[in-house]
């Protein structure tokens, strides 16, 4: 059973990820190619600077891959294997919590674990770091800047998990309403400390070095020994319009994998649930576990 759960969860995670591809190629590459216009014409303009001051200007290495390339097979097959991936360990969770949180019904159950995976997984940490796009970012920062997301990502998902657990330890004192909104308060005042110690990207000591003391990694105008500006800074439009569409299309891929992954729950657990009760309700993880 459990085996043909997490084969489903992947199905439908690859299903997911399919839909999240057709939609990021048709509103977010558009976009990215934008900042990636931003980012050669700075450095072009980087470049020129560079070479009035004296400073030698290294060649630009060949593109490993094309951008017809990244934006087509590149996308493509990383959405549909994060998908995938996302889909296996969705289905983990989603037998973890069958009939460990009350007698929800198989569809429902799907959405909630849904939807806990796209708060605690991305719309949290969002809250942190948002999504970039091409040209926002310092190469020196790459590292920090995936480990302080990775930090955000695993204490999201922990505190999810502890305030779960802490709403069902609440329920029979407080009721499900009133112990649901403790546990959401404590969630909040937990996420909300990790995020008030995590520093904001562009402190970092590479920006910190370069840019001096800013809030993010957001470029700001070009400018010359005399400070006159030679190259705008990057695009306000572009970077809302990267992070809108980045959110719409997380939302997609879980509402999807959601969605699709229920009805296919419901027909492997629906014989178990029969025999539960017909044997007088005896929960759907002993009948089908």
């Amino acid at each position: 059973m459990e085996r043909i759960l997490i084969t489903r969860g992947l199905l439908a995670g690859a299903l997911a990820g399919l839909v999240a591809f057709c939609f990021a190629r048709i509103f977010a590459e558009p976009v990215i190619d934008k900042a990636i216009a931003y980012e050669s014409g700075r450095d072009a303009a980087q470049a020129a600077l560079d070479r009035a001051a004296g400073i030698a200007v290294p060649a630009d290495g060949p593109d490993i891959f094309s951008r017809t390339v990244q934006s087509n097979i590149g996308i493509g097959v990383g959405l549909i294997a994060f998908g995938a991936g996302m889909g296996a360990v969705y289905a983990v969770v989603y037998l973890l919590c069958l009939g460990r949180v009350g007698r929800i019904q198989p569809k429902v159950l799907a959405l909630l674990v849904a939807g806990a995976g796209l708060a605690g997984i991305y719309l949290v940490p969002y809250l942190k770091y948002p999504a970039n796009p091409p040209a926002i970012g310092h190469p020196d920062t790459i590292k920090p800047r995936a480990a302080l997301y990775l930090t955000m990502v695993v204490c999201s998902v922990a505190f999810i998990l502890a305030a779960t657990w802490l709403g069902r330890r609440l329920a029979p004192r407080f009721g499900n309403w009133n112990a649901t909104l403790l546990a959401a308060l404590a969630f909040a005042a937990a996420i909300g400390i990790v995020m008030a110690i995590l520093p904001s990207l562009g402190e970092l000591s590479a920006n910190v070095h370069q840019y001096g003391h800013h809030a993010t990694e957001t470029p700001l105008p070009l400018a010359d020994a005399k400070g006159n500006i030679v190259y705008p800074g990057f695009p306000a439009d572009v970077l809302f319009s990267f992070r809108f569409y980045s959110i719409c299309n997380q939302v997609l891929l879980w509402g999807t994998l959601g969605l699709a992954f229920g009805p296919m729950a419901e027909r492997v657990l629906r014989p178990a649930m029969q025999r539960a009760e017909a044997s007088g309700g005896a929960g759907v993880t002993a009948a089908a576990v």
